[in-house]
């Protein structure tokens, strides 16, 4: 049977472009005009933990993704300046161990995120001296310390957890970073193959984002609800925690953190520096 190649062809011109996003709190402003907004059914969106987004958009299963910083990097990827960042304590990110940082020797981590990963064991190695078997097992704090000297949680379940109520230990690794290096931390951006990102695609996950931060009070009203936080929580997580715009120190911090994994024992050497996409033009 023939199959007419104008078909195809306007069966590909009319496709949404296929974004895959994270499904933690933080991406909830990235992605409003998509779920909410003006953008709502311009894009085919899909949601997963980090690794897996990551993933979809290296196997060709996503035109675009919100990739973890070190899977930009170690897949050629390029990225357009918005993402999830954070300049201080990010909340979301909580090393909690049994004992002190530098008798650590087992951590247990979530497999979600790759990124918050190589973080720990940069500033585990950096600043404790100590560099940990990673044993990678679901993201329950207790089970974790059954096993694991110290537990690395990420996402909304570390933000389910108080870290002033917590008797252990405990490191906020944004902010960590930013105090060892005064560089703000990039945990993930939107990323794809260049050849994906369109400027027609990159302006409409802008717009979205831009869409989402002019409702921040609408999303923390129902966050809040939906995720069982506090609305105080989510609105200190959304506004002050997290930043979303990449600028120049942003790009600085991405670097240097790649700089430095590359620098671990044991690092994949095909971790290489990011590319920044130019929305306007669509070159680096």
């Amino acid at each position: 049977m023939m199959v007419n190649s104008d078909l195809l062809l306007r069966s590909e011109i009319r496709r949404k472009p296929r974004v895959c996003a994270v499904s933690y709190l933080n991406t909830a402003p990235l992605v409003w005009g998509a779920v909410n907004g003006p953008q709502k059914g311009l894009l085919d969106l899909t949601f997963a933990v980090p690794s897996i987004c990551a993933d979809r958009v290296v196997e060709g299963d996503a035109d675009i993704g919100l990739v973890p910083a070190i899977e930009m990097a170690r897949h050629g990827l390029e990225m357009i300046p918005i993402g999830i960042a954070c300049r201080g304590p990010v909340r979301s990110i909580l090393l909690i161990s049994d004992r002190p940082f530098e008798e650590i020797r087992t951590l247990a981590v979530d497999s979600g995120s790759r990124t918050s990963v190589q973080l720990a064991r940069v500033i585990l190695a950096r600043k404790f001296g100590v560099s940990p078997t990673i044993l990678t097992m679901d993201p329950d704090l207790v089970g974790m310390l059954e096993l694991a000297d110290a537990a690395l949680i990420i996402g909304d379940a570390a933000l389910a957890l108080d870290p002033a109520e917590i008797d252990m230990p405990c490191l906020d690794l944004g902010e960590e970073w930013v105090e060892m290096t005064g560089l703000p931390f990039v945990f993930a951006a939107w990323s794809g193959r260049k050849e994906n990102l369109k400027p027609e695609l990159t302006e409409l996950l802008k717009a979205s984002c831009l869409y989402g931060l002019g409702q921040l009070d609408t999303i923390i009203k129902e966050e809040a609800d939906r995720r069982g936080f506090s609305e105080d929580l989510v609105h200190q997580y959304l506004t002050r925690n997290i930043c979303f715009l990449l600028g120049d120190e942003e790009a600085a911090g991405l670097a240097l953190y790649l700089e430095y994994v590359r620098e671990l024992d044991g690092a994949p050497a095909a971790v290489t520096e990011t590319g920044i996409h130019d929305q306007t033009t669509g070159s680096r």
